[in-house]
């Protein structure tokens, strides 16, 4: 039997199967829930238990994991007779991963101290591949004591660990973080269609681009996207949309002007209108293809 706490992990998508799966390589005794059956069975052959409720899964956890796709699904999940504050015991840690608003982890940190619960925001980065490496950056809001206690767990998921300040603030710094990234993906878009326009060699001037000042962990991570059209999500269209939504929300609260973050978060919104919300971010080039008169990969 293992020493170490029984984790409760809601949500077995892209990002949360691999995670879980690497909590169970590390040790921890894992009870999932999910409303995919073979996402179930995924987690069942990796060694977890199955849950056939948020009920279920929680009752008896010393920490719970939630992973879902945005702050709607986590009020879902938390609220109401069915859900987590209802069931979880009194103590339990409550990490909820998704990427939500800031506004939403806050208010969801207040009403589980009322349940006597334990909250952390934790939002990741490092896309699909991060999560099966185990390599995600973290960035966490809530109480100090509460993050030193989580580290363990979360070293286990991730490489680069970081309390941002109370709660609400990993979801800040998430926001932020997603921003960034859109931005590079959008450049990195352009400079492929200029690049083959002019006739040069793509894999070669993303190789020798990489290695400069325009290096990033977005090119090198989604170099091979580009130079096969190959769109499968690790993140998708949709789920960065939402994200988009959330920090230019967010900055227009604070009074933060994002000029160029604005303009590709309606790239993005363009591309999700045109049907392309399924696809993996890197899927952006397909709208500057379509900009620049190439509808080659637009089929």
């Amino acid at each position: 039997m293992s020493n170490l706490p029984k984790v409760a992990w809601i949500g077995l998508g892209i990002m949360g199967s691999p995670m879980a799966e690497n909590l169970i390589k590390a040790g921890y005794p894992v009870t999932g829930y999910t409303l995919e059956a073979d996402k179930l069975e995924r987690l069942a052959a990796s060694g977890g238990s199955v849950a056939g409720s948020v009920a279920e899964a929680v009752r008896d956890a010393d920490v719970i994991i939630t992973m879902v796709p945005a702050s709607p699904q986590v009020e879902a999940i938390a609220y109401g007779p069915d859900g987590i504050l209802a069931h979880a015991r009194r103590g339990a840690l409550l990490i909820d991963m998704s990427s939500i608003t800031p506004q939403t982890s806050i208010d969801l940190a207040h009403a589980a101290a009322d349940k006597g619960l334990r909250v952390l925001d934790a939002p990741v980065s490092g896309g699909e591949a991060g999560a099966i490496e185990a390599v995600l950056s973290i960035m966490v809001g809530g109480e100090q004591a509460d993050f030193d206690a989580a580290r363990p767990l979360l070293e286990a998921l991730g490489k680069t660990i970081v309390r941002c300040g109370p709660h609400g603030s990993g979801q800040t710094v998430k926001a932020a973080n997603q921003l960034i990234v859109a931005v590079n993906i959008q450049a990195c878009a352009e400079a492929v269609v200029f690049l083959e326009k002019s006739g040069v060699d793509l894999s070669a001037a993303l190789d020798v681009l990489g290695g400069g000042l325009a290096g990033s962990t977005v090119l090198a991570r989604k170099k091979d996207n580009f130079t096969t059209r190959d769109f499968r999500p690790g993140f998708r269209i949709d789920l960065h949309h939402k994200d988009m939504g959330i920090v230019t929300d967010a900055a227009r609260t604070v009074g933060a002007t994002l000029p160029v973050g604005s303009l590709v978060a309606q790239l993005i919104a363009a591309l999700r209108a045109q049907g392309d919300g399924g696809l993996d971010h890197s899927a952006l080039l397909r709208g500057v293809e379509r900009l620049s008169g190439d509808h080659t990969s637009t089929t």
